[in-house]
């Protein structure tokens, strides 16, 4: 069986939508399919990297519906998964009536895509489409090497140490949310050993100028690999509300997250409001409340313990599988 992915990754779009199809593609490697990526990546190397490391084929992105049409019938595609915000939704269109098998991953609205399959990982989610639905974070789509690192009971928080911050905001950071986010931490005047993602020098440039108070200590890094492995060590966690959110709870890690764009404006309440993270506010607009929460979740590690038990216990690891497994019944090879 080989099953095409047409997603794209940006500097102004991010890589959310790579990295829950990488995810995909992994499982599906595993079982023995070939995977085909039709994408445009926007340059960013770390995207790149993704595929090339893993070893998945990456195709240019088809310019309009006639090119992925062909492109799919020249590459022998059984299946399409399409994960993108900004396709028109005549190319799924196309590809279905080619009697192929079409899975769209969406966020909250199908956006007129035309599909067999719509995947939403988000919470409380209600699709109105025709197909086969499958919905919540049950469905969310995390890497391997975020996987074998869950850990198998929800961590428990003890005093007696310097707390350890992770702070990152994806592959590009679009909205230079570092540099806010390491000031607000400064402001808590509470100690931590904080290690903040850049993905530019840009960034690492203004990160450089946010002082650290007493007790207090940035060390700045580029994009990494390894961001799973730094997580596991990290008594809290800053990021944006995103699709990172779904791997931060499958870890058991005690969360503070930020609204950076319109899109995660929904899921950044319904988490907060189900008491799996903690909330900071939008980018730009943080009030007194930010810099308290942080203060708040420093000091006090039984609070990080209840945040991290209820991630922990809300996101299993296995939604990859479902969605492969939903995938696979669905495709007859050619």
């Amino acid at each position: 069986m080989i099953v095409g992915i047409r997603c794209d990754a940006g500097a102004r779009t991010g890589v959310g939508h790579l990295v829950r199809c990488v995810a995909l593609a992994e499982e599906l490697v595993a079982r023995g399919v070939e995977v085909h990526f039709l994408s445009d990546l926007g340059g960013v190397a770390w995207a790149e990297a993704q595929l090339r490391q893993r070893g998945l084929p990456w195709h240019p992105a088809p310019y309009d519906e006639v090119g992925l049409v062909a492109a799919v019938q020249r590459l022998g595609v059984d299946a399409l998964v399409v994960d993108s915000y900004t396709l028109p939704p005549a190319h799924s269109k196309a590809v279905r009536a080619t009697g192929r098998t079409v899975l769209a991953i969406v966020d909250g609205e199908t956006r007129g895509q035309d599909a067999d399959i719509y995947v939403d990982q988000n919470l409380d989610t209600e699709l109105d489409a025709d197909g086969t639905l499958l919905t919540g974070i049950d469905h969310a789509l995390l890497r391997t090497s975020v996987r074998r690192l869950r850990p198998p009971t929800a961590p428990v928080h003890r005093s007696g140490r310097t707390p350890k911050v992770v702070a990152f905001f994806g592959g590009t950071d679009a909205y230079r949310a570092a540099p806010q986010i390491a000031q607000l931490l400064a402001d808590t005047a509470a100690p931590f050993d904080a290690t903040v993602i850049a993905a530019d020098a840009g960034l690492r440039t203004e990160l450089g100028a946010v002082p650290a108070g007493e007790g207090q200590s940035f060390t700045i890094i580029d994009p990494t690999d390894r961001l799973p492995e730094l997580l596991t060590e990290a008594d809290l966690v800053v990021s944006a509300s995103g699709t990172s959110t779904w791997e931060l709870l499958c870890l058991g890690r005690a969360a503070a997250l930020v609204w950076v764009v319109d899109n995660q404006s929904l899921g950044y309440e319904k988490t907060i409001a189900r008491g799996y993270a903690a909330g900071i506010g939008r980018l730009g607009e943080f009030g007194d409340t930010a810099v308290t929460t942080l203060r708040r979740l420093l000091l006090d590690p039984a609070a990080r313990t209840v945040l991290a038990t209820r991630g922990w216990s809300a996101v299993d690891g296995r939604g990859v599988e479902r969605v492969a497994d939903a995938l696979l019944r669905a495709v007859s090879p050619r």
